[in-house]
C-alpha cells in the first residue's frame, strides 16, 4: 500500500509521515500494525466530536439511503441544507442570517472575497501579516508570507497587509476597502491573540469607513475556543462569518454568512454570481446538523475550555518548552527552537501521540484535540509524557 501511496497519491510534501490507518473512533485512531494513536489535533479541528461518533454516522447512514446528488447548489429545497442553516442562525446574532454552503473553508473565503467586492463595489482588501486562509488564488492572496505566494504570481491585485492586534495600523482601512479578513485567534501563526479593545476598535474603524468585516472562523469555529464562536469573546460581530473544518462533523463543508441584504447581490448583475456544484451536499449538511446539536446540546465549548487549561499545565512538563499560548482547545506550545519541536514531534508519534506543527510558526507544537477530552485523557497523556 505504501509503494502505491507514493507511486499514485499527489504529494505535499517529499517527507509525508505516511502512517497507514484501518480505523478511528474517539480521540484515537489505529495503524494497520495495531498501534494506537492517542489523537492531538483532530484532523487540524476538523473533529470536533472526535472519530466515528454514532449519532453523525447514523445521520450519514440515513440521508444516504434517501438522496445524494441532486443539482447544482440553489436550485432545488434539500431538507438537510435548510435544517443545517435554520439551525446555524438560530446561534448567530440577528443579522447573520444568509447560509452559503460550500465545500470547504478556502471555497468560503473565495466566495466571501467575491460578496465584499460585489457588495461594496470597492476592490481594494486588506488581511494581516501571518494569516493564512487557504491555498486557492484567493485565499492565498490574503497571506503575506511571500515564500508560499511568489511561485503562484500574479494572485489578486489591490491587497495590503497590516499587522496583528496593532491599533496604529487600522487606519491604513479607509473608503476605499472592500473588506478586511482576520482569524480572530491566528491558527497558522501559532495561536496568536489580540485585545478585545483591539477587535473593538477594529469593528468600530469598519464602521468609520463602511468596510466589511469578514471573520475567518474555519479553525476557531464551533466550540474549539472555549466560546461556540471565537468573535463572542470580543463582544463583535462581523459582517461576514466564514465556516468550515469542523462545519460538516468530519464530512466536507464550509459555509460564508452574512445578512440576507448582503447576500442577495450574487443573484443579480450577474445571475449566480456565485454557484457550486457540490457545495452544501445533503449527506455532508446532515452530518453537519447532527454535529452542531451535539455540540450545541452538550455545551462543549465549556468542556474545551475546562480540560484545556488543565491540559495546558500538563504540557509544561514537555522538555525545553518556552511558551504555552492558548485559547480553549487551540493551543501552541513553542520551544522557540525547530529543530527541537521536530525532534519532540517525532518522539510524540514513537509514544502514540499524534501531534502537528504551524506553518508560519514551526519552533511550536500544535495541540487542538477533540472537544470530547476528559480526565481521564488527560490522566493518559501525563503518564505518556512521563517516559
Amino acid at each position: 500500500m505504501k509503494k502505491s501511496f507514493y507511486k499514485y497519491i499527489a504529494q505535499t510534501s517529499d517527507a509525508p509521515l505516511a502512517l497507514e490507518i484501518e480505523r478511528a473512533e474517539g480521540i484515537y485512531f489505529y495503524d494497520t500494525f495495531g498501534k494506537k494513536y492517542l489523537d492531538l489535533i483532530a484532523g487540524i479541528s476538523v473533529c470536533n466530536m472526535g472519530h466515528s461518533h454514532p449519532a453523525i454516522i447514523n445521520a450519514v447512514k440515513e440521508q444516504a439511503e434517501k438522496y445524494m446528488h441532486l443539482m447544482v447548489y440553489g436550485e432545488l429545497i434539500q431538507k438537510p441544507q435548510v435544517e443545517l442553516a435554520e439551525k446555524l442562525c438560530s446561534f448567530l446574532p440577528a443579522s447573520l442570517n444568509s447560509v452559503f454552503f460550500v465545500n470547504s473553508g478556502s471555497e468560503a473565503v473565495e466566495g466571501a472575497l467575491k460578496l465584499a467586492k460585489r457588495y461594496s463595489g470597492r476592490k481594494e482588501l486588506i488581511h494581516f501579516e501571518n494569516a493564512y486562509h487557504g491555498s486557492s488564488h484567493g485565499a492565498m492572496s490574503m497571506m503575506s508570507n511571500e515564500t508560499y505566494k511568489n511561485a503562484f504570481q500574479p494572485l489578486l491585485p489591490d491587497t495590503k497587509a497590516i499587522r496583528f492586534g496593532l491599533e496604529e495600523d487600522l487606519q491604513i482601512i479607509t473608503e476605499e476597502t472592500a473588506a478586511i479578513i482576520a482569524e480572530l485567534i491566528q491558527g497558522e501563526a501559532g495561536i496568536r491573540i489580540a485585545t478585545t479593545e483591539y477587535w473593538k476598535k477594529l469593528r468600530q474603524r469598519c464602521e468609520e469607513t463602511g468596510t466589511l468585516l469578514i471573520a475567518d472562523e474555519i479553525q476557531t469555529g464551533l466550540g474549539r475556543t472555549g466560546k461556540l464562536f471565537a468573535f463572542e469573546h470580543y463582544d463583535i460581530t462581523p459582517d461576514i462569518l466564514l465556516l468550515g473544518k469542523a462545519f460538516g462533523g468530519g464530512m466536507p463543508l464550509g459555509a460564508f454568512i452574512a445578512e440576507k441584504k448582503i447576500m442577495n447581490v450574487l443573484t443579480h448583475h450577474p445571475v449566480l454570481g456565485h454557484i457550486t456544484t457540490f457545495g452544501g451536499h445533503p449527506v455532508c449538511c446532515a452530518a453537519g446538523l447532527a454535529h452542531l446539536k451535539l455540540i450545541t446540546e452538550n455545551k462543549m465549548w465549556k468542556n474545551a475550555e475546562m480540560i484545556g487549561k488543565k491540559l495546558e499545565t500538563i504540557l509544561w512538563n514537555i522538555h525545553h518548552v518556552k511558551e504555552i499560548r492558548r485559547k480553549g482547545f487551540m493551543i501552541a506550545v513553542d520551544f522557540h527552537d525547530k529543530e527541537i519541536n521536530f525532534k519532540t514531534l517525532y518522539s510524540f508519534l514513537e509514544k502514540g501521540l499524534f501531534s502537528d506543527w504551524f506553518l508560519w510558526c514551526d519552533t511550536a507544537l500544535r495541540i487542538a484535540p477533540p472537544l470530547i477530552f476528559n480526565e481521564e485523557n488527560l490522566e493518559e497523556i501525563e503518564t505518556i509524557l512521563k517516559y
